[in-house]
């Protein structure tokens, strides 16, 4: 059954919390999703924006294409569902839990939000990485053919230190950990449609660890989740975190459908 004002319902205690996000958590704030209509990757070609080979091929048209998202991360504000986890993080650090908070995306919001540990597992794209001695560091400005190393002094072979298609996510190992230690698994955002990151749920019901799909529409693999709600991430998502951390919020009734039980309300 539904929970009651549409609110998510969490059936125990939990302590360790896995949330993986993907692109539609930041999309309220104005940045776009990549696999939905209108979707970066329904617009533009990835294997001629988003791979070695291409950045190889035609580095000035990659670097234009990074250069405009970056800066539109630079202008883009964080929004209540990135504050939400946020306070979750603190929350359940507070009562002897935390939480693993891996990404899909690489903007920097959940770090503006206040959040101090992001696993980004596809890179961070306010950040460049020198493919001739391989330094990194934080970078928030336009990328070209003739921006020097800061380590080496390399010119032409700065990138964005992403992961782009054909190369292998980060952090995988601990991430594989993380999620076996999970009390709860939650997806928020995700299309379900990328790899591994789309496994995690089959991981997590393996475990049998209770799962949770939080998005705007239900994800390539929303039958696998045990409980989802959609609706907005601005609004979905503080509302489980606040029901998470036993908060009180009145008057937050408004949409959003749950599933609970594998059955649609």
């Amino acid at each position: 059954m539904p929970c009651p004002g549409g609110r998510p319902r969490v059936s125990r205690p939990v302590a360790r919390v896995f949330v993986l996000t993907g692109a539609g958590i930041s999309a309220e704030s104005g940045l776009g999703t990549f696999r939905d209509p209108g979707g970066l990757w329904r617009r533009f070609d990835p294997m001629r924006l988003a791979t070695p080979e291409a950045f190889a091929r035609e580095p000035e048209e990659v670097h234009a294409f990074y250069n405009l998202r970056r800066q539109g991360v630079r202008e883009a504000a964080p929004n209540a569902a990135h504050a939400a986890l946020a306070r979750l993080e603190v929350g359940l650090a507070a009562r002897g839990g935390g939480l693993f908070l891996c990404t899909q995306n690489v903007d920097d919001l959940h770090e503006r939000a206040g959040s101090r540990s992001v696993v980004h597992m596809h890179g961070e794209l306010m950040r460049v990485r020198c493919t001739a001695c391989g330094a990194a560091a934080p970078w928030a400005e336009d990328l070209g053919l003739d921006t020097a190393c800061p380590a080496c002094g390399r010119r032409g072979g700065m990138r964005p230190d992403v992961v782009w298609f054909g190369e292998v996510p980060l952090h995988l190992d601990a991430i594989g950990d993380a999620l076996a230690a999970a009390d709860l698994f939650v997806a928020i955002g995700t299309s379900g449609a990328v790899y591994p990151a789309a496994g995690f749920v089959a991981q997590a019901r393996a475990a049998g660890i209770p799962t949770r799909e939080i998005n705007l529409a239900p994800s390539d693999t929303a039958g696998l989740f045990d409980e989802a709600t959609y609706g907005p991430a601005t609004r979905a998502v503080p509302d489980f975190v606040a029901e998470l951390l036993d908060e009180d919020l009145p008057g937050r009734d408004g949409p959003g459908r749950d599933r609970h039980g594998g059955r649609e309300a």
